[in-house]
């Protein structure tokens, strides 16, 4: 049986887990002729069934998982998407979905705040998340949190067709497999993934069709990339967006990652990708070790996003780093509501705030962009 480096580190879970996900790269590959796409390598070990980070029974967010997110951060998060979701439901149906919600407790702080600023109102919260045991930590969350709103929360397995309200993907478009290029004096090239017992090896070759004509019109928009460029694209984000322009009647789509315009995602300097794991708040480069142990992301490219959107019948409203976005959505005002005089309460909101704000934080590292389909509007995270 084929087991991952630095097995003395997991538990006998996480060894099982390793056994059965090796087991299930090694038939992939092999079935394929010998190797799989990156992108494919990708989705496995983050999405494969029982098996994959995301829908397997891994502790993931917060301090005991392997990274912790915004709402997580600072409850000023979601308060401030509430200020903006009010916004939007004054002229959409009462509604709000949520792709991939994580422990929770996003959910908890919009639908607290949305009570205080209209109280009575019946906002329906929808959570599509395709992990039973994300689901139920979601579930205990909104037990604890807010046990007189949980009921106001359903699961889904889709997004509904003729959807009118706020969609909001935080940390969602980083998570979407990837293909891998390189730029090389004979053309251009796309990493695979194959296999060499007892190890997971990546190979380089001759890119195909599709990933080709992507990077030739990103070529085209920021120049010729020098022989060697390593970087990626997400030939799974217009699809996305597709069926997100498909089933959207009304609707505005928050969208909250951490990411780069085109001219900065393929910036000379900035030759070799984005890809990054995080494993038990780790950072490290190393794609192949732990598959489904570990979280594997990529920036997003929001200019691929724009352009996509607008293809799938979706406009850009707004665009905006966080920091911008929280305080155009009332941070300062929701702060001033805070107790100087209860110090260590005090203490802890302002740096939750920090981390949130600080450009060497998240504050401009991470984007906000927004989307609209049939409910275009001005909205108050963008100063309009």
């Amino acid at each position: 049986m084929l087991y991952p480096m630095n097995i003395s580190e997991l538990s006998v879970a996480e060894v099982a887990q390793q056994q059965a996900m090796m087991a299930l790269l090694e038939d992939e590959i092999h079935q394929a002729g010998g190797a799989i796409p990156f992108d494919h390598y990708m989705e496995l070990a983050l999405y494969a069934p029982g098996l994959g980070y995301y829908v397997s029974g891994a502790h993931k967010f917060g301090k005991g998982g392997d990274f912790v997110t915004a709402p997580e951060i600072s409850p000023y998060f979601g308060c401030c998407l509430a200020h903006q979701c009010h916004q939007v439901l004054e002229r959409a149906q009462p509604q709000i979905l949520e792709f991939g919600a994580g422990t929770g407790i996003m959910a908890a702080q919009i639908l607290a705040e949305l009570d205080e600023l209209e109280p009575g109102r019946a906002v329906s919260y929808l959570i599509l998340e395709l992990s039973p045991e994300l689901q139920q930590r979601q579930r205990q969350t909104l037990q604890e949190q807010i046990p007189q709103l949980s009921d106001r929360v359903e699961w889904i397995t889709e997004v509904p067709q003729g959807f009118s309200g706020v969609v909001l993907a935080n940390e969602v478009l980083d998570a979407m497999p990837v293909h891998v290029f390189r730029r090389t004096p004979q053309g251009l090239e796309e990493q695979w993934v194959s296999m060499q017992e007892p190890e997971l090896k990546l190979l380089w070759r001759p890119a195909q069709e599709e990933l080709g004509r992507e990077v030739a019109v990103i070529e085209q928009e920021v120049g010729e990339l020098a022989p060697g460029y390593v970087s990626e694209v997400n030939l799974r984000l217009a699809p996305w967006l597709q069926m997100l322009g498909e089933r959207l009647a009304q609707a505005v789509v928050l969208l909250i990652d951490y990411g780069y315009t085109r001219q900065e995602y393929y910036h000379r300097q900035r030759n070799m990708g984005t890809l990054i794991c995080h494993y038990r708040h780790q950072a490290h480069e190393d794609v192949l070790v732990r598959p489904g142990l570990q979280d594997i992301t990529a920036s997003v490219d929001f200019s691929a996003v724009a352009g996509a959107a607008e293809k799938a019948g979706l406009h850009v409203l707004g665009f905006s780093s966080q920091a911008n976005f929280l305080f155009g959505c009332g941070l300062e005002t929701l702060l001033a509501a805070s107790n100087p005089d209860a110090v260590e309460q005090h203490l802890v909101a302002m740096q939750g705030v920090k981390q949130l704000i600080l450009p060497t934080a998240m504050g401009e590292r991470f984007k906000v962009m927004a989307l609209e389909k049939g409910l275009d509007m001005s909205l108050c995270g963008f100063g309009t």
